[in-house]
C-alpha cells in the first residue's frame, strides 16, 4: 500500500513539473504582454522611481539631477489623456498645440528641452529603459541644459499606458 502511495505520488510531482509555467503566447508566437495595473496609490511610487531612474542615469554621466516641476507635470498628464483620446502617440494635442504651447499654458516659464511619449503596457522603468536605448530620446534625458521634470500617464480601462515625459531649463 505505502509503495503504491509513493509512487502515486511520484507519478503526480512529475507530472506537475512537467506542466508549463512560461508566458502565454499570442496568434503570432509572441509572448501577449503582461498588463501593468496601476492603482490610485501608486502615483508617488513611480514618480519617484522614473525620477530616481533618471536622476542615477544622469548622475553617472555627471550631470545635474533633474526636480519635479508641477507645471510640467500638469502639462505631461494633459498630454497623455489626450494621446489616449486621440488613440495614438504622437507630439501634437487634439487641439494642434505642440509641446511647447502645452507648456506655456501650464505655466511653465523655462526653456522647453524636450518631450517624450510612449504606448505601451510596460512599466515606467521598461519605457525609460526604451527611451534610453535610441539616441534621440536619450539626449532628452541626459540634455546637460535640463534642470527641471514632469512626468505623469494615463492608463485606460484595458491597461494600455500613455506615458509622458517633458523636461526643461
Amino acid at each position: 500500500m505505502k509503495r503504491r502511495l509513493f509512487l502515486l505520488t511520484g507519478a503526480a510531482l512529475a507530472l506537475t513539473a512537467c506542466a508549463s509555467s512560461g508566458p502565454t503566447l499570442g496568434a503570432d508566437g509572441k509572448p501577449l504582454p503582461k498588463v501593468y495595473k496601476i492603482r490610485p496609490g501608486d502615483v508617488s511610487e513611480i514618480e519617484f522611481r522614473l525620477l530616481d531612474s533618471v536622476n542615477t542615469l544622469r548622475g553617472a554621466k555627471s550631470l545635474t539631477p533633474l526636480s519635479f516641476d508641477a507645471s510640467l507635470n500638469a502639462a505631461a498628464a494633459t498630454h497623455s489623456r489626450d494621446m489616449s483620446v486621440q488613440n495614438r502617440p504622437w507630439h501634437f494635442g487634439s487641439d494642434g498645440s505642440s509641446p511647447l504651447v502645452r507648456v506655456q499654458r501650464a505655466g511653465f516659464t523655462g526653456r522647453l528641452v524636450g518631450e517624450l511619449i510612449s504606448e505601451t503596457y510596460e512599466t515606467e522603468i521598461e519605457t525609460l529603459s526604451a527611451w534610453m536605448a535610441q539616441p534621440d530620446t536619450r539626449a532628452v534625458i541626459m540634455d546637460p541644459a535640463a534642470r527641471s521634470i514632469g512626468f505623469a500617464w494615463y492608463q485606460e480601462p484595458n491597461g494600455k499606458i500613455w506615458w509622458t515625459l517633458v523636461t526643461g531649463a
